[in-house]
């Protein structure tokens, strides 16, 4: 039952989102500031994203470059940073989901 003949706590509310909103931008800067590698080719390209999807660098190694086979090579630059951002998207589950499964299963056209 609601205390106050039904009318839900305000005070309370709007301690409640404030306190939501600190934890969701502390996840948010957590994850700016985390890198994650991705690779392909069994390593011979290496691709690092910020926790957010940021490419933040890319690693060829010389035996991966064919001047004749340039698409080899370019597929594996798009393999690596796939990989990374599909780690980097796992990593934003693992902060922000808990947050999110908060606000009623997301909130419309913010992403969550």
């Amino acid at each position: 039952m609601i205390p106050g003949g039904g009318q839900p706590n305000m005070q309370a509310l709007l301690q409640q989102a404030q306190k939501m909103q600190q934890d969701l931008a502390a996840a948010q800067q957590e994850l700016a500031d985390a890198t994650v590698e991705g690779s392909a080719g069994g390593g011979l390209v290496r691709a690092t994203v910020s926790g957010a999807g940021e490419l933040r660098a890319l690693v060829i190694d010389p035996k991966a470059v064919d001047p004749d086979d340039t698409e080899t090579l370019a597929d594996l630059v798009v393999a690596a940073i796939q990989n990374a951002n599909d780690t980097a998207q796992k990593l934003q589950q693992e902060k922000l989901g808990p947050l999110t499964q908060g606000l009623g299963g997301g909130i419309p056209g913010l992403g969550f």
